[in-house]
């Protein structure tokens, strides 16, 4: 795993990341109004069977089942009590899907609340609410921590400085969300948003979710002058349609493994998938860039098979 996490870190070396886990659960019938979280110790075999077609697909690295796996939003479902449990089986499930052949990034997502001065939640309780969420992901045996799709730089800053004071060798990823507008919900552009991360000290630093491959390849490309930060970029698979009351993305595999080289020549290094993202879709981007990645050799993915065809609708991850 020392390797993986070298090569990850270096600089010039390209690292694929999974896709969407929401829209492979609910492809599967777990309907957005359940705590998808919860399934790491209800459906255990689910999660896992989901992660392993990933890894089959080609990804690098897996992101644990704990987008929305804080205190705050658990409590939504009852289950704040079992914060440290979830983190700690969504690690647990991860970690026996990826063996040897895949890192595992302990996924880290926004509390779902503003912090002061604009909220009730002040930024050292935020600290702390991330902490918790980290230590069972830490406990569960993840390799690096992701932290996703956020939209408050102030927030990011207390998730960044979370995730150091849990684990100060662990590699951390920081990556903001974006709207059509090429701004984040709180309005700062592509521009700050590398310059700022960068400073804060995150290892990874990028864009995923909200839009398409587009739009992040557009704000990738405003990225690269102001920051010397590795960067990444999870876009969605096209923007959701509202079909029959379902929302969908509509963004193939090959259009998605078109702009994976797209995005890896404009500069991104971690490529990876969101919302709408299956393993096809995951499989497509690996092949892809193939030709800029020279160690993608046929040879590396000895052990891992093509997944088999999944349907690629569904809600957001």
């Amino acid at each position: 795993m020392s390797t993986k996490i070298e090569r990850l870190l270096d600089p010039q070396s390209i690292t694929v990341f999974d896709g969407a886990m929401g829209t492979m659960l609910y492809s599967k019938g777990v309907f957005i109004n359940q705590c998808y979280d919860e399934l790491n110790v209800r459906a255990p075999e689910m999660v896992r069977e989901i992660h392993e077609q990933y890894v089959r697909a080609g990804a690098d690295v897996i992101e644990t089942n704990s987008f929305g796996a804080n205190r705050l939003k658990l409590v939504q479902h009852g289950l704040q009590d079992q914060t440290n449990e979830l983190n700690r089986a969504a690690a647990q499930v991860a970690r026996e899907a990826a063996g040897d052949r895949a890192l595992v990034a302990g996924a880290v997502g926004p509390l779902g609340v503003r912090l002061e001065p604009y909220g009730p939640t002040s930024a050292s309780d935020a600290c702390e609410i991330f902490r918790e969420q980290m230590v069972g992901l830490l406990e569960g045996g993840v390799d690096l921590f992701i932290l996703e799709t956020f939209s408050d730089l102030d927030e990011m800053d207390q998730a960044i400085r979370a995730a150091r004071s849990v684990d100060p060798t662990k590699p951390v990823i920081a990556q903001m969300t974006i709207g059509v507008d090429g701004l984040t919900p709180y309005g700062a552009s592509p521009e700050q948003i590398a310059r700022v991360l960068d400073k804060w000290g995150a290892d990874i630093i990028g864009l995923n979710c909200s839009v398409g491959p587009q739009t992040i390849l557009d704000c990738i490309e405003k990225m690269a002058p102001h920051t010397r930060k590795k960067l990444s970029a999870q876009p969605n698979a096209g923007m959701p349609r509202d079909v029959g009351g379902r929302s969908m993305y509509m963004a193939s595999p090959e259009y998605m493994a078109t702009y994976a080289r797209h995005l890896v020549q404009s500069g991104a290094k971690i490529i990876g998938g969101c919302c709408g993202t299956t393993p096809d879709h995951i499989h497509a981007m690996v092949e892809g860039i193939r030709p800029l990645a020279p160690r993608l050799a046929a040879n590396d993915l000895r052990d891992r098979r093509a997944p088999e065809p999944t349907d690629s609708t569904g809600h957001a991850a």
